[in-house]
């Protein structure tokens, strides 16, 4: 089955907004073994959404339009594909109904313009839009179903897995047994693993993809058929060796994710003491509900000043080691965990850039340290070769976490990840 999407809106063709829709679809569909074939942007512009419409029509099974179904008038997608089959828009009663319910449950008067989102095409279907007043709808045009659904992400995310997977998986008979594994890595590039994973032998029916989000790299394998189901444990078991020390976690979306699993209601506390990344450790971990369970406090201490005041680390240990020391780091992971007698402290300070390196310190020198109550402090300070304060920032959290989830486990804490640079003590 050939999957295409069309996104529309000028914001997104001119790159005012990031087209966060497109990437979440994309990766919904691998999910369930789908690939997107082709994906294309149009402006609000008639012509040229009816003209993209009628010629990538003839191309795929299904189309995604994202986006055109609000009241204004640059809201076109309804217009224009009724334009595309030479048909007539035609007032949808059953939607009518319901936003004169939603607004009336509301206590508002409905605007005169939201009559605009209940006007299909008279071929269409409608497709249900629980948690929008976006009337979303099926077409067939050529040889694609076109499925359109609203801009709004939450919206749109619902009706996917509402509404259009269901659409595929029953109707268009793209249902097969599938099922994917996720493996999820850091301290290793893309192309690099998909180079190590190359010599494999993979059983029929098996097969991997790879998705980027820095700091991460998830490894997806795909089992489609039961007899490739069968043996996806044991393939899943052997490229996870084949990895080694780069998987850190299996179904998780990043390592944040895997450290809140791993805590939540456990009894064990965690304290944060954060200098270059400034409170992303404790954000991340606070995104997720319970997380008080757990965490006791992080404390950003970016200057010298709040380091020595709130967390004890000495002047001495500055003057003669500098902020981005192991021996700083130690100091302050020591500190923060003495404040609240937590099981675990994790601590980072190094030079995010774009400015501030030296020769012996370079932009992307990171040190981290794990504090253990009862059992010292385990520290490492590393070299990252990406030079983006973000991506600096965010490989330095994962690595903090990661250390975490090794002692968690019982495993050695400092491990070597080949696209980073150790320094030694």
């Amino acid at each position: 089955m050939k999957v295409e999407m069309i996104c529309t809106g000028e914001e997104v063709l001119l790159g005012q907004i990031v087209d966060t829709n497109a990437a979440w679809v994309a990766n919904a569909l691998m999910d369930i073994g789908i690939e997107m074939q082709h994906r294309v942007t149009v402006g609000d512009r008639m012509q040229d959404l009816v003209d993209a419409f009628r010629e990538r029509s003839q191309h795929a099974d299904v189309i995604i339009v994202n986006g055109g179904l609000g009241p204004t008038t640059d809201d076109m997608s309804a217009a224009a594909m009724a334009t595309a089959k030479g048909e007539q828009l035609v007032e949808n009663k059953e939607w009518i109904s319901r936003l004169e319910a939603w607004y009336q449950r509301s206590g508002r008067q409905m605007p005169e313009s939201n009559r605009k989102q209940a006007l299909l095409p008279q071929s269409a279907v409608m497709v249900d839009n629980p948690v929008g007043t976006a009337c979303g709808f099926r077409v067939k045009l050529n040889n694609a179903w076109l499925f359109f659904t609203p801009g709004v992400p939450f919206e749109l995310k619902q009706m996917i897995n509402e509404q259009f997977i269901p659409f595929i998986q029953n109707e268009l008979g793209a249902k097969t047994n599938t099922k994917i594994t996720k493996l999820l890595t850091i301290g290793q590039g893309e192309s690099a693993l998909q180079d190590q994973l190359s010599t494999l032998s993979l059983p029929d029916g098996i097969e991997l993809g790879y998705r980027s989000s820095m700091p991460h790299i998830d490894v997806k394998i795909f089992a489609r058929g039961d007899q490739a189901i069968n043996k996806l444990a044991k393939v899943t078991k052997v490229i996870k060796a084949n990895l080694g020390d780069v998987v850190v976690a299996t179904e998780r979306a990043t390592l944040a994710e895997e450290i809140h699993h791993r805590l939540f209601q456990s009894g064990i506390s965690l304290a944060l003491a954060e200098s270059c990344t400034g409170g992303l450790l404790a954000s991340q971990l606070v995104d997720f509900p319970g997380s008080s369970s757990y965490l006791h406090h992080g404390l950003v201490t970016y200057s010298n000043e709040s380091k020595v005041q709130l967390l004890g680390v000495k002047p001495q240990t500055l003057d003669d080691h500098g902020a981005v020391s192991i021996k700083t780091v130690e100091e302050m992971a020591e500190g923060v965990r003495g404040l609240l007698d937590s099981d675990y402290a994790l601590a980072t300070s190094g030079i995010a850039g774009p400015d501030g390196g030296t020769d012996e310190k370079p932009v992307g020198t990171v040190a981290i340290a794990l504090a253990v109550k009862g059992g010292g402090v385990h520290s490492q300070m590393l070299k990252f070769p990406i030079k983006k304060r973000d991506i600096i920032r965010g490989v330095s959290a994962a690595v903090a976490y990661d250390m975490l989830r090794r002692a968690l486990l019982g495993e050695a804490v400092i491990v070597d990840y080949p696209s980073y640079y150790r320094y030694p003590k």
